[in-house]
């Protein structure tokens, strides 16, 4: 995908609306679920408290719910991950973003990565809803980026991502761009955390993001909408 050549529908089935925000409360929620069903996002993305209220708030769209899974930090155990993407599901997920083992990453144990990412991608499948891994770039290097990646390219998660929004930095160019290289068609790249402008937006589509996760959906849209005429102004 292009961002000279995208249409207006085409971004907005990119978006992940996003609220994460721990003192969220139901006028939050039915504000985010609205903006999502107007605008014909993708998804929205919030924690796995809340899932069943959004079910109902977008019964009769096509916008899914996704569940953050043992977020931010990644830190439970592989079996408390499975429960609550089991009880996420159960409550209405249609995605399921769950935080890597950052700890088991920087320990070197890819064993670890592997078998957590096998064990929950196959839950998803069994569940019938896409499943995203989640870096936390931000605390990796390179080259455990691209290791992770390289394990996700033979495991086959729908998206691997750059960043929860909760750690010291989001998403970078240079990031999906390297996360896409590794992966190549066989996963998706899903890009997230600092993006609040259509300038930074477009520039993760054009390294490579198939999916943009943010709260900045409607601000962004605007931008873009405003860029499209000042093209138009110019023929």
């Amino acid at each position: 995908m292009n961002s000279k050549t995208i249409t207006r529908e085409q971004l907005c089935k990119l978006f992940d609306h996003t609220c994460l925000k721990a003192f969220a409360d139901r006028k939050m929620f039915e504000k985010l679920c609205r903006e999502a069903r107007d605008g014909n996002f993708a998804m929205v993305a919030i924690n796995s408290a809340p899932v069943a209220l959004c079910k109902e708030l977008l019964a009769g769209t096509d916008v899914h719910v996704g569940a953050a899974i043992s977020f931010p930090l990644g830190q439970t155990t592989l079996e408390t991950k499975i429960f609550e993407i089991e009880n996420a599901v159960l409550s209405g997920a249609d995605e399921i973003d769950y935080v890597l083992n950052l700890g088991e990453v920087k320990n070197g144990n890819f064993v670890y990565i592997r078998n957590e990412m096998e064990r929950i991608v196959a839950v998803c499948r069994q569940r019938g809803v896409l499943c995203k891994v989640i870096f936390e770039n931000c605390y990796l290097t390179k080259d455990e980026i691209r290791k992770v990646a390289e394990i996700a390219r033979e495991v086959r998660p729908d998206f691997i991502k750059t960043s929860t929004g909760f750690g010291t930095s989001g998403a970078t160019e240079e990031d999906v761009r390297l996360m896409k290289e590794t992966v190549g068609d066989a996963v998706k790249v899903k890009a997230a955390g600092g993006i609040r402008s259509w300038d930074t937006c477009r520039r993760m589509i054009d390294a490579g993001a198939e999916r943009i996760g943010t709260s900045s959906s409607l601000k962004i849209l605007e931008e873009f909408d405003l860029a499209e005429a000042c093209e138009e102004d110019k023929v």
